[in-house]
C-alpha cells in the first residue's frame, strides 16, 4: 500500500508520515519545499494547493491519500478577503486533489477537517455529534465545511471513498500556538486568572489523532463517513492548566477569578473570542467513532501531556 500525505511539513501531517513509515507503509509526501525526513520516504515537489495544482506524478501508483495540507486558522488574518483565500486553498485546492485522485485510481481519501465545521461551542451536556447540522462561524470553518460538502459530491460522482475527520484542539510534542504559550506561562510561573473556570472542553493528543487517521485509511466502515475525535476525557481550563503544570514539573499559579467576571472584562477589552475559548464549553461525542471503527484513544491525557512537556522542556535554554 502506498499513501500520499499532504501537509507533511505540518504538525499533524508530519506525525502521520512518521507513523506510517514506522508501520512499514510506503509513504510519499507532496510539498512546496524539501522536507527533512528520514531515508526511505519519497518526496515530491508540488506547487501551492490550488485549483490548478498538477497532482499527476504525485498520485501515480498511490492507493490512499491523507490530506492534511490547508490554509490554517490564524488569529490576525491580514488577507483583504480571508474567506476567498481560505476557499482558494481549502476548497478549490482540496477538490482538485480529490478529483485527480479519483482519476488516478486512488481508493481512499482521508480529509483532515476541523471541529470548527461543527461550531465554536456547545451547551452543557450537549456535545457535538458528527451528524449534527454544521454551524461554522469564521472563514476557516466555513471553508472546511464547504470542502467537506464538495468531497461528498466527488465521492458520489466518482466512487472515491472519502473519510472525514474533525479534530478538536490537538496537542503533543512540538505543538505551537496557544497551547505552547500556555506551557510557557506555566513554566515561567506567570499568575493566571483561571483558577475558577468550570467549563468542559475536549482535546486530542497528536498520537491519538494520528492513530485514528491511520485507522480510517484502511477500515471498511470509514468509507464516506465523518468522525469526531478526542481523548475521551474532557477537562475544564483550570484542570488542564493544573495537569499541564504537573507534567512540566511545576505548580500552576492560578487566581480564582469567577468566569463571568473574566468574560465581562474580555468583552470590554474586545477579547470576547479569547474568553469564550477559555471559559466556554466545546465537547464532542466520540461514541460513534468508537463503535463504527472499534477504535479507542490509546494514549491517556496525562501521558500525552508529559510527552508534550518533555519536548517543550528540551527546547528551553539551559
Amino acid at each position: 500500500m502506498t499513501v500520499l500525505v499532504t501537509g507533511a511539513s505540518g504538525f499533524v501531517g508530519g506525525a502521520v508520515v512518521a507513523r506510517l513509515h514506522a508501520n512499514g507503509t510506503s509513504v510519499r509526501t507532496a510539498s512546496r519545499a524539501p522536507l527533512d525526513l528520514v531515508p526511505g520516504i519519497e518526496q515530491l515537489r508540488v506547487g501551492d494547493l490550488a485549483a490548478s495544482t498538477d497532482w499527476g506524478t504525485a498520485l501515480r501508483g498511490v492507493d490512499a491519500v491523507v490530506h492534511a495540507a490547508a490554509r490554517v486558522h490564524v488569529m490576525h488574518d491580514v488577507a483583504a478577503d480571508p474567506l476567498a483565500e481560505f476557499r482558494r486553498v481549502n476548497v478549490a485546492g482540496t477538490v482538485r486533489l480529490a478529483r485527480e485522485a479519483a482519476r488516478a485510481g486512488v481508493k481512499r481519501f482521508v480529509f483532515v477537517s476541523s471541529i470548527k465545521v461543527s461550531g465554536e461551542g456547545t451547551r452543557p451536556g450537549r456535545p457535538f455529534r458528527a451528524d449534527d447540522e454544521p454551524d461554522p462561524v469564521d472563514p476557516y470553518g466555513v471553508s472546511k465545511r464547504e470542502a467537506e460538502d464538495e468531497l461528498r459530491l466527488v465521492a458520489r460522482e466518482t466512487g472515491l471513498e472519502v473519510a472525514i475527520v474533525r479534530p478538536v484542539l490537538v496537542y503533543g510534542p512540538g505543538v505551537k500556538g496557544n497551547f505552547h504559550s500556555m506551557m510557557r506561562w506555566l513554566h515561567r510561573g506567570v499568575p493566571l486568572p483561571l483558577g475558577a473556570v468550570h467549563n468542559r472542553r475536549s482535546l486530542v493528543a497528536l498520537d491519538n489523532l494520528v492513530d485514528l487517521l491511520v485507522t480510517t485509511l484502511v477500515h471498511p466502515a470509514a468509507a464516506n463517513r465523518t468522525f469526531l475525535v478526542s481523548d475521551g476525557e474532557d477537562l475544564s481550563t483550570t484542570e488542564l492548566l493544573r495537569r499541564t503544570a504537573t507534567a512540566l514539573g511545576t505548580r500552576a499559579r492560578l487566581l480564582p477569578v469567577p468566569a463571568p467576571l473574566l468574560q465581562g472584562a474580555a468583552r470590554v477589552a474586545g477579547r470576547r473570542a479569547v474568553a469564550d475559548r477559555l471559559c466556554g464549553n466545546l465537547q464532542v461525542d466520540i461514541t460513534p467513532t468508537r463503535e463504527l471503527l472499534g477504535w479507542t484513544p490509546s494514549v491517556a491525557i496525562d501521558t500525552a501531556l508529559e510527552r508534550a512537556a518533555r519536548h517543550f522542556l528540551g527546547q528551553q535554554p539551559r
